[in-house]
C-alpha cells in the first residue's frame, strides 16, 4: 500500500491559494455545485442516496490522497477537493436531517461546536489558524477537517434559515449574502484577517446552498427553475474555467523560476 512521503518542514510550499476575488468567486459556485450536484446525482440520475454518498465519498478520499501527496499548491487537484468535500459535507448534513430525523437546530448547534474543537485543538497545538502557514502536514490535515465541518455548519445553518425559520431561497441568499458583505467591511476596517476569512468561509456555504436551492427549484417553491442538472453544469463549467485559468499561470510561473 502507497504510503504519502515524507517531508521535511522547508520542503513544502503553503497548500492553499491566494486569497484573492477569484477565490471567492470559486468557492461560492463550489458550494451551490455541492447542493446542486448532490440532488442532481441522488435524484436526476437515479443513483439513490447511499450509492452517492459511497461513489462521492471514496472520489473525497482519492483526490485528498492526490492532494495530500503533492509539495505545493496544485489549482486543479484542490479545488476538485473543495467542489468534492462541498458534495460530501451536504451528503453529511442530508443524511442527519432527511435519514436519521435530526433536527436543524441540533444539526447546527452540533456542527458549531465540532468546528469551534477542531479550531481550539489546532489552535492549540499550532499556535495559528492562518490559511498561509499551511506548510506541515498536521496542519494541512487540521485545516481539510475544519474544511469539510464549515460546508456541513454551512448546509445545516443555511437550510435552518431558509426551511425552518422560513425565509426562503431569496431572503436566504440576501441574508447570508449581506453578513458576508458586513465581514468584508470589518476587514476592510482592520479587523482580525484570520478571523473574519473563516467566518466569510463559514457563510459562503448556506449563501451557495440558497442561492442553489433558489435556481434550481420550481417555480411553485419559489425558485427559478433551472434544475440541478442545468445549473451544476454551468457553474461547473465556470469553475472549469477559472481553476485552468489559475493552473495555466502557475505552470507559466513555474518554468519561468526555472529558467532564472
Amino acid at each position: 500500500m502507497n504510503r504519502l512521503p515524507a517531508m521535511k518542514a522547508n520542503d513544502w510550499l503553503n497548500k492553499v491559494p491566494e486569497i484573492t476575488l477569484s477565490f471567492w468567486i470559486i468557492k461560492i459556485l463550489s458550494t451551490t455545485v455541492g447542493e446542486t450536484a448532490a440532488d442532481f446525482l441522488a435524484l436526476n440520475a437515479g443513483w439513490g442516496q447511499g450509492v452517492t454518498r459511497t461513489v462521492m465519498a471514496a472520489l473525497l478520499a482519492t483526490a485528498l490522497f492526490t492532494h495530500l501527496r503533492t509539495r505545493r499548491y496544485t489549482p486543479w487537484i484542490y479545488w476538485l477537493t473543495v467542489v468534492l468535500v462541498s458534495v460530501v459535507g451536504t451528503q453529511i448534513t442530508d443524511l442527519l436531517t432527511d435519514g436519521l430525523g435530526v433536527s436543524l437546530y441540533v444539526s447546527t448547534s452540533a456542527f458549531a461546536v465540532v468546528l469551534a474543537a477542531i479550531f481550539l485543538v489546532w489552535y492549540r497545538v499550532e499556535r495559528t489558524l492562518s490559511i498561509h502557514d499551511i506548510v506541515t502536514r498536521r496542519r494541512e490535515l487540521f485545516y481539510w477537517a475544519a474544511i469539510l465541518c464549515t460546508f456541513a455548519l454551512g448546509t445545516a445553518a443555511g437550510d435552518l434559515a431558509t426551511e425552518a425559520l422560513g425565509l426562503g431561497f431569496i431572503w436566504g441568499a440576501v441574508a447570508f449574502g449581506t453578513l458576508i458583505g458586513v465581514t468584508y467591511a470589518i476587514w476592510r476596517k482592520g479587523g482580525n484577517a484570520v478571523l473574519t476569512f473563516w467566518i466569510a468561509y463559514i457563510l459562503t456555504r448556506p449563501f451557495g446552498a440558497a442561492l442553489g436551492d433558489l435556481l434550481t427549484q420550481s417555480e411553485i417553491y419559489g425558485g427559478f427553475g433551472m434544475g440541478a442538472m442545468w445549473t451544476s453544469s454551468i457553474f461547473l463549467s465556470v469553475i472549469a474555467l477559472l481553476v485552468a485559468v489559475a493552473q495555466v499561470g502557475m505552470n507559466g510561473s513555474g518554468s519561468a523560476q526555472a529558467t532564472e
